[in-house]
């Protein structure tokens, strides 16, 4: 959340901006997006527990942003709708082709995309690639030059890429009856991964222009 408060400092927000959160979760960013900017606001995600969770946040802080439970490859929006778009680590388990597409469809021309997202440093040995795939669940990897190319194809512009800085953030999760203990192992695992690969297994912050 730090990190994503940080990106948006530097982007042209406004009240009259409408922006779509890709893959909201429970909603946090598009929340902050919404009470901090007083921006139009949209979010998707394509799990319903997620989605639940997210509209209950809005509920709860009154907030008028519009949750949909929808796959980012398949979105029910007229072309060119929103003036921003981002997603938080999303593409990596998606088909990446086919969300880009569709993410440059729906934003206005002259809009921005931001995305942040897994990159690899370096190629990975079979072994570490195998541990990392199985537990993601990852189709391919992708180093800055090869999302810069798929970024390309897809039609955008202007692609500035920066490094994930060391800013301070935890990540939100509260113990729910409607999450199964399971998961939270789960969280546990990823944090270890994170720390295991730390110099091959990182986050880059990729924003571009339709």
């Amino acid at each position: 959340m730090n990190l994503t408060k940080e990106i948006f400092k530097t982007e042209n927000i406004s009240k009259t901006s409408h922006i779509l959160d890709v893959g909201c979760g429970t909603g946090q960013t598009a929340a902050y997006l919404a009470d901090k900017y007083k921006s139009k606001v949209t979010g998707i995600d394509s799990n319903s527990i997620m989605v639940a969770k997210a509209k209950k946040r809005m509920k709860k802080n009154r907030l008028p942003v519009e949750i949909y439970q929808c796959s980012i490859e398949q979105m029910p929006f007229p072309d060119h709708t929103f003036d921003v778009i981002i997603s938080e680590s999303v593409l990596s388990f998606v088909n990446k082709p086919s969300a880009l597409k569709e993410i440059f469809r729906v934003l206005k021309n002259g809009g921005r995309f931001i995305a942040i997202e897994f990159t690899i440093t370096q190629p990975l040995e079979a072994k570490i690639e195998k541990e990392i795939q199985q537990f993601y669940g990852f189709d391919s990897f992708s180093m800055k030059k090869d999302w810069i190319a798929l970024f390309q194809q897809a039609g955008f512009k202007n692609i500035r890429i920066q490094k994930n800085k060391a800013i301070s953030s935890v990540p939100e999760f509260h113990y729910s009856e409607d999450i199964g203990p399971e998961l939270y192992e789960i969280m546990d695992k990823h944090l270890d991964m994170n720390l295991k690969y730390e110099e091959i297994l990182n986050y880059r912050i990729y924003s571009c222009t339709k």
